[in-house]
């Protein structure tokens, strides 16, 4: 009986460090950003097409490895897409060309989007519906803390021994977690599910009728399309335009997400947890306050120059970061959440996901 109620926690705590890890290898490049643009000589358009091309199959990919997970093993293919991104972080270190570190970036895409249009609903099948927006708020925990550490990892290491070397540091954890995750049983696909089955939730041509599932999808891409750009930029904005160094201002950004990421997605889940008792629309309610307060927020602390700047950074962080969607099994059947996910990902055009 210990092990069977070990299990759900320990499978939770392979799939976080994974997320985790997931997005250490993002920002890792992001935090050395104006290094590889001064080894290299690129502009800002050379620099911002490596993100566009990671995204471009990032979102060619989720619909494809999405349905993957209705037919195959899902701790399968993640383990294969994590063994895969990692290898392909490792070989970063030992990239010569812009035109290698491109091919990289589309690659990476491809791995990626195994695991994060998976592992959500691989996490919601292990608990049951009550408590599934806390246990997907401790797994999205991952995304602030490892795009923080990445920030960290990379403005500290790089700017000390060249901005290669936080790759290697950061790829070799991605090859034991994704063997450790093959030895992890999968839980019954909706075991814990209480909604049932329609034609609206488990066929394409029914989701194209789904207000629910397209609010959410265009909610999630317009969101991940700002708040990646300011992943991927605020780094080089502060050390270019603000006068912080590289380090200072990678160590400035990632306290800040790791700060406002914690606080942001356990309130988020607690939040929609607690209003689902009152409406079945509280994720999006939740969600839709937090960016609307955010937006007006992070423009003022974009142009503010003086001591406003930072501030405003961190509540609108904050505000931006409690979007965390908990969702995905009111709007879809069991058999259709996996390509559901893919579709959800498809939109969404800059450096961070659902």
């Amino acid at each position: 009986m210990a092990n069977v109620r070990l299990y759900p926690r320990t499978a939770l705590v392979l799939l976080t460090a994974l997320n985790l890890l997931n997005y250490i290898d993002r920002s890792v490049l992001f935090a050395v950003q104006p290094l590889v643009q001064a080894e290299f000589h690129l502009t800002n358009a050379q620099v911002a097409y490596l993100t566009s091309a990671f995204l471009l199959f990032y979102m060619v990919a989720a619909p494809f490895t999405g349905p993957l997970a209705d037919r195959y093993s899902r701790k399968l293919i993640i383990a294969i897409g994590a063994f895969f991104w990692s290898g392909l972080t490792l070989l970063t270190a030992v990239t010569h060309s812009y035109q290698a570190l491109l091919v990289r970036h589309t690659l990476v895409g491809i791995g990626e989007a195994s695991f994060v249009t998976i592992a959500p609903t691989f996490v919601a099948d292990l608990f049951p519906e009550e408590k599934r927006g806390r246990i997907l708020g401790v797994f999205y925990l991952a995304i602030p803390v490892g795009t923080a550490l990445g920030y960290v990892l990379g403005g500290n290491l790089g700017t000390r021994f060249g901005w290669r070397f936080p790759f290697y540091i950061a790829a070799f954890p991605g090859f034991l977690l994704a063997l450790m995750m093959l030895f992890i049983p999968e839980p019954p696909r909706g075991q814990f599910d209480s909604v049932k089955e329609t034609a609206e939730r488990g066929t394409i041509r029914g989701l194209t009728r789904n207000p629910a599932f397209w609010t959410a999808t265009l909610g999630i891409a317009m969101m991940t399309f700002a708040l990646g750009g300011i992943q991927v930029w605020m780094p080089t904005f502060l050390s270019t335009m603000r006068g912080y160094s590289l380090k200072a201002a990678n160590q400035l950004f990632g306290g800040i997400i790791v700060l406002d990421g914690t606080l942001a997605s356990l309130a988020g889940g607690w939040l929609g947890d607690r209003f689902l008792r009152d409406t079945k629309g509280s994720y999006y309610m939740v969600s839709a306050i937090s960016m609307a307060l955010g937006v007006p927020v992070m423009i003022i602390a974009l142009f503010a120059k003086g001591p406003a700047m930072v501030p405003g950074i961190l509540v609108a962080a904050f505000l931006l970061l409690r979007w965390r969607s908990y969702s995905l099994h009111g709007h879809c059947g069991q058999h259709f959440h996996y390509s559901s996910l893919g579709g959800r990902t498809f939109p969404s055009r800059d450096g961070m996901d659902r």
